[in-house]
């Protein structure tokens, strides 16, 4: 061989990303049915696997790149196990950091998201990502929103939306109201050091409270779903069972409607409600204490000057307190309004005060205090010095250190007729006589509330609704029309002048704003707020079923093949805001007859962050590492594997680019192993082997084991960074027995088998290394579209398993012993180790627990 052939050998030999990647890109782009699912009429078990669509910023960091690589890994890996795979993208493409950059660059929205969108979708090209982009769907073009106004108008006719004044979250930055999952310790969600404000104003909402009890039931059905995310919910749903409660406002004079006395919190004010969950102990009761913003408070302080300082200072301290993200520790102070509340069981006259650790938007915004049996209220008692009344004691008597809270095994004393009473059965008879006296009543509380969804910004979802302004038979005049399916959808209109003053902009278009009304043809206005962009979240996954009906959101049969999602990934950040409003909104396409099915996804799966110089990786904190970068210097597939290995999927991963560099020189050691045995492997095919040498039988064991390792991996585990691993392993493993394979000491057929299971195994975390080989080593079609390996059992048996011993449950070492030792054998040696030895010298061995290749636990005395 000549030099010059010698030299072009050697670089055809080695792995070149910059070469492979574009031209197996610039093939699979040509195929655009590679990725496309089959019809819901496939015979195929069917797969749906979804990561969570993007919001269009105009560049993917790695913190994307993890979430994709694992949907994408596992997508590939059910092709090759014969499944009908569903793995669609999209863009989450309304929301304010449009307008934000709209008002920075001078750039229309429309114009900033579409040309993201480009830019973005080209990165996931580049990255091979397995989307079938046939399904794609982009939330701020008409096609999609039209549907949004479409569920609006449907929910306004079953009564799920609606419109109130009401106090809501105000961002002074986003310049719009937020929904109460967007306020996070008092703070916008968008900006992390911005104080929410409350303020009234008219809004729509839509009644996601009337599912409160079915979205906390329906989480004991998720299994599938981490238990972290279950619990986030169940705590923001926080269902409270107990008693509203009526204190006159002693002096005032009663109203004869009892709903006036209850709801409608006006300025006369004769009664204030309370929440309790023990009204077993309302005897105990010594004030009832108020919000600042409580509109009884508010009535006293349009009276009192000095109190209207007072109550506005408490107002003050609780603004602060969430600022420091220090409400839940606030020092508690209070105000005493001088008037006196009756309570209704007793007819005692308790003192109405106002506390700044008291919420306006929590409960009813006022409470009953009961120093002796809740503790916060009994550090309120001892610093104003309020009286304290035990109403509640041990079954068996005694006076206990106060405050004292049991309920359990606790009866009531200093109650009247209703001392000697277990405490529950205090709370069923006391709510029954309220309710039958007219002053309360037992009710479920919830911490959840209606959805906020109404948006004072421009790049959003028009709210189908117009405001007749002369009136028609059933809606006054200014009154609400919700607009027919045949006037959607209502277009955004383009070339707007974007402000963030003085409501949405779409005010100020009068294009826009006038138009018809359509039951009367009289003139009417348009709604100018837009709808929140988690709308457009809460569906969106429904529509990949569809991506292309003009009729329809989706046409019911498709969507209920595919769903419920069998596979969804994201962050755990959307455990509140998106999940919960997505498993709201497919209940209701539920009762529209829409789907069959109650949840969105069957699994969920919430991936660690992607973590550099100490803080999450965002461009808010400028420490992005762009995947173009870490491509340009060691390839797609390089990338991928090293935020699949770096760490378990649902840790976090600190970022380290010489693990990437790490990852690439692997591959070239994988694809410097294959290309030298192409010739072997196209000479040695062999579906059997007729007789297996000793190398052979080395390698193909450790091969099968590597298979069987990877495939209870990815059945529910994900541990793709131990797959690699175990990858890796196997490589090392026939690197080492490569001079006796060069020798001749192993069989052609086993070789063949080896690098072409080997390539197989690669295919779901290294697509575009995977393809290359496959093709080199002679083989014909798609290499993720070629059946999964399949683990012989005899081989991929362990010759030798580990056994932890422990000495009353402390780790003592491990002892090793052949595969299939039975239990006396497991014992034997255990006893026979000589750390185990010492650690037991002199004392009396009582019980040997031994859970079968588990561990052996050695109880001593």
């Amino acid at each position: 061989m000549s030099e010059i052939e010698k030299t072009e050998a050697e670089r055809q030999a080695r792995y070149n990303p910059a070469e492979i990647e574009p031209k197996w890109q610039t093939r699979w782009d040509a195929s655009p049915d590679l990725y496309a699912a089959e019809g819901h009429d496939s015979g195929k078990p069917k797969f749906y696997c979804l990561e969570m669509l993007p919001y269009p910023s105009g560049q993917l960091h790695m913190g994307h790149v993890r979430n994709y690589a694992i949907g994408d890994a596992l997508a590939r890996f059910m092709w090759m196990r014969g499944y009908n795979v569903l793995h669609p993208m999209g863009w989450d493409a309304f929301g304010l950091p449009a307008e934000n950059a709209a008002l920075k660059n001078n750039t229309p929205p429309r114009e900033w998201t579409l040309k993201n969108i480009a830019a973005m979708k080209a990165q996931m090209r580049r990255m091979g990502l397995s989307y079938d982009w046939s399904t794609e769907v982009t939330t701020c073009l008409p096609d999609y929103y039209r549907w949004n106004q479409w569920f609006f108008v449907k929910m306004f006719e079953k009564g799920l939306a609606y419109r109130k004044k009401s106090k809501v979250n105000w961002c002074p930055d986003c310049q719009t109201v937020l929904a109460n999952e967007q306020v996070i310790n008092g703070r916008c969600w968008r900006h992390e050091d911005t104080i929410v404000e409350l303020r009234d104003l008219t809004q729509w909402f839509l009644r996601i409270t009337k599912y409160a009890d079915e979205l906390l039931d329906g989480l004991e059905k998720l299994e599938g779903w981490p238990e972290k995310v279950r619990t986030m919910q169940r705590n923001w749903i926080g269902r409270s069972e107990g008693a509203l409660v009526d204190f006159a406002v002693d002096g005032a004079t009663p109203k004869n409607a009892k709903a006036d006395l209850r709801f409608a919190q006006d300025d006369t004010c004769h009664v204030i409600t309370v929440f309790t969950t023990r009204v077993d102990t309302i005897f105990g009761a010594t004030s009832v204490q108020l919000a600042p913003e409580h509109a009884v408070a508010k009535a006293f302080a349009a009276e009192d000057a000095e109190l209207a300082a007072k109550i506005e200072a408490l107002l003050e301290e609780q603004k602060k307190a969430r600022e420091s993200d220090a409400l839940g520790a606030i020092e508690k102070h209070g105000v005493n309004t001088g008037r006196f509340a009756v309570n209704p069981f007793n007819g005692e006259k308790v003192p109405i005060w106002v506390g700044n650790y008291i919420l306006a938007d929590y409960g009813t915004g006022a409470i009953m205090s009961v120093p002796a049996h809740d503790e916060r209220d009994f550090e309120f008692a001892q610093k104003y010095g309020l009286d304290i009344k035990r109403v509640i004691a041990p079954k068996e008597g005694g006076e206990p250190e106060l405050p004292f809270t049991a309920e359990d095994d606790a009866v009531l004393i200093n109650s009247g007729e209703w001392n000697g009473l277990s405490c529950a059965e205090a709370q069923q008879k006391l709510a029954a006589l309220a309710k039958q006296k007219s002053f309360g009543e037992s009710t479920v509380t919830y911490r959840l509330k209606d959805w906020g969804v109404s948006r004072q910004r421009y790049w959003g979802t028009p709210i189908p609704m117009v405001y007749c302004e002369n009136g028609h038979p059933g809606v006054e005049p200014g009154g609400v029309v919700a607009l027919p399916e045949s006037a959607l959808p209502v277009f955004l209109p383009e070339n707007v002048e974007i402000t963030q003053e003085g409501g949405s902009p779409l005010g100020k278009v009068s294009e826009f704003l006038n138009t018809t009304c359509p039951v009367c043809g009289g003139p009417a206005r348009r709604e100018t707020d837009t709808m929140d962009t988690f709308v457009d979240s809460s569906w969106y996954f429904y529509r990949y079923t569809d991506a292309k009906d003009s009729a329809a959101p989706f046409a019911s049969d498709k969507a209920n093949y595919w769903f419920p999602i069998d596979q969804y990934i994201g962050g755990v950040e959307h455990a509140i805001l998106h999940l919960i409003y997505s498993r709201f909104w497919t209940k209701v396409m539920r009762d529209l007859g829409l789907i069959h099915n109650d949840e969105p996804a069957q699994r969920l799966f919430t991936q660690g962050m992607v973590i550099k110089d100490g803080a999450k990786m965002s461009k808010s904190k400028g420490n992005v590492v762009s995947p173009d970068d870490m491509i340009a210097r060691y390839g797609a597939d390089a990338t991928r594997m090293y935020a699949l290995f770096a760490a378990p999927p649902d840790r976090d991963l600190e970022w380290q680019e010489e693990g990437v560099a790490g990852i690439s020189r692997f591959l070239g050691r994988v694809y410097r192993l294959v290309t030298k045995y192409v010739d072997v492997v196209s000479d040695g095919r062999s579906p059997h082997l007729a007789s297996r040498t000793e190398t052979d039988q080395a390698l193909l064991r450790k091969l099968h084991q590597t298979i069987a390792k990877i495939t209870l991996d990815f059945s529910g585990r994900w541990h793709f960074n131990t797959s690699i691993a175990a990858i890796m392993s196997l490589i090392n493993e026939i690197v080492a027995a490569e001079s006796d394979i060069d020798a001749g000491k192993a069989s052609p057929a086993a070789v063949a088998e080896i690098v072409r299971n080997l390539i197989l195994l690669l295919a779901p975390f290294a697509p575009f290394f995977a393809a290359e080989l496959w093709e080199q080593i002679g083989e014909q079609g798609v290499v993720f579209r070629t059946h999964w390996p399949v683990a012989d059992e005899e081989l991929a048996r362990e010759d030798e398993i580990e056994i932890p011993v422990q000495v009353n449950g402390k780790l003592v070492n491990v002892v090793k012993l052949p595969a299939g030792s039975d239990e006396g054998a497991i014992k034997a040696a255990a006893l026979a180790d000589e750390k185990v030895k010492a650690r037991i010298e002199g004392k009396n061995v009582v019980k040997m627990i031994v859970v079968p290749g588990k561990l052996v636990n050695l109880v001593v005395k």
